[in-house]
């Protein structure tokens, strides 16, 4: 970074640390115990500009791009990762999938809500028997039905959808066309019947912020409100999921320096034998670990972001930087509760927390084997991941700003 960027990243930096310091902490742990989801909360976070880094401003973004939505996101992760699990659904993929996708009209009416909190939103690709084949494995199906679609399956692991005003879901429209067959739809499931969420129990996750198995039941979703023609939904949930991965690389690494930063004080404020325990070398060795994997983790988070605000082959490094990360938040969670000892499964101490979030980051967005998989295939030549850069057809939120250019058509 030069230097003026970087200080303009160090005071979306601060910006971020004094909202959660100021609006958060205070009052998360109560929204916890009663199990109810800060619909107020996320609409301040909204405001304060959390959720648009990326965006326009034009549709309420700030502009300021991906190295600045991966910061915003590492900060609220460090500070707590319970209310930053709801950035995908209102600054990532729901509302980047309407953006790459959507017409200007769809564009103009669902994004600015979800930017500025006033909506809640969610993203459904998973299902129970799809794993990481989750698109060529869709068994959803939507059937046209005049002027509607009726969407009828299952969908796993949606995040929130027990809160959501509008989403973006994948379902089936040709059964026999594979990743081919397969549509995008923006979701209102409190304006229309058919849909049915229920929260899953997950251990060590949020009580306010709930995941859920979705039930549709020809739940409906009006023709208008397809994105793109049947069919696009492969190429929009993989435009998705690229700067996706550096969302959760980047919350991945908020995660390790959580747990980084408390097991150093921790080490020093816990004794034995009267000295603190950070004197004694095993504690030592584990501390600077965690530090060589943050410091790996933060520069391969931070290119990778770079890359994509200079609209550049960001494929790969998305794959390296969120696998990295993600081994990174699982080390460093796993080596604070050794240090902290019987306390670290205490719930007062958030590392008893924190080491479920690793385990969800480490799946996230892609699980580590398929980062893997698509690293090592890029590796030898066999199928190199950066080969549908700029050939999708899909928006560039970097270059296009769809609602400027609309109205400069109009005229």
């Amino acid at each position: 970074m030069d230097k003026a960027t970087s200080e303009e990243i160090e005071a979306v930096r601060d910006l971020v640390q004094r909202f959660m310091q100021n609006e958060v902490v205070p009052v998360m742990d109560g929204f916890e115990k009663r199990a109810e989801f800060p619909r107020d909360l996320v609409r301040k976070a909204g405001e304060a500009g959390l959720y648009g880094a990326v965006f326009p401003e034009s549709v309420g973004g700030s502009n300021m791009g991906y190295l600045a939505a991966a910061v915003i996101q590492e900060e609220m992760c460090r500070i707590d990762v319970r209310f930053a699990s709801c950035n995908n659904q209102q600054g990532s993929t729901c509302p980047s999938c309407i953006y790459f996708g959507g017409t200007p009209q769809q564009i103009r009416k669902y994004v600015p809500n979800l930017l500025a909190g006033k909506t809640i939103g969610m993203m459904s690709l998973t299902e129970s028997g799809g794993g990481s084949d989750a698109a060529g494995n869709m068994r959803t199906f939507a059937r046209r039905d005049g002027d509607v679609y009726r969407i009828t399956g299952q969908k796993m692991f949606a995040s929130i959808a027990n809160e959501t005003d509008v989403g973006v879901l994948f379902a089936k429209t040709d059964r026999e066309a594979g990743t081919k067959g397969v549509t995008a739809f923006i979701v209102q499931p409190k304006k229309y019947p058919g849909w049915t969420a229920q929260p899953i129990d997950m251990m060590g996750l949020s009580s306010a912020f709930r995941t859920n198995v979705v039930y549709l039941d020809d739940f409906v979703v009006p023709v208008e409100d397809r994105l793109g023609d049947e069919g696009d939904g492969f190429k929009i949930i993989m435009r998705t999921l690229q700067p996706g991965r550096v969302g959760v690389a980047a919350k991945a690494l908020g995660v390790a320096r959580a747990c980084y930063e408390d097991a150093l004080r921790y080490a020093s404020e816990r004794t034995l034998r009267g000295q603190p325990i950070g004197r004694f070398q095993m504690i030592q060795s584990d501390l600077a670990e965690m530090a060589v994997a943050i410091e790996a983790s933060r520069a391969l988070v931070y290119k990778a972001a770079q890359m994509m605000d200079e609209s550049l082959p960001s494929n790969r490094i998305a794959a390296i930087a969120k696998y990295h990360a993600s081994q990174t938040a699982k080390l460093c969670a796993d080596k604070a509760v050794q240090i902290f000892g019987g306390y670290g499964l205490a719930k007062e101490y958030r590392v008893s927390w924190y080491r479920a979030y690793a385990d969800m980051f480490f799946t996230g967005e892609g699980s580590a084997n398929v980062q893997k998989i698509l690293i090592a295939e890029d590796a030898l030549g066999y199928k190199l991941a950066d080969r549908h850069h700029g050939k999708t057809g899909l928006r560039d939120i970097r270059k296009d700003d769809v609602l400027k250019n609309s109205e400069q058509a109009d005229k």
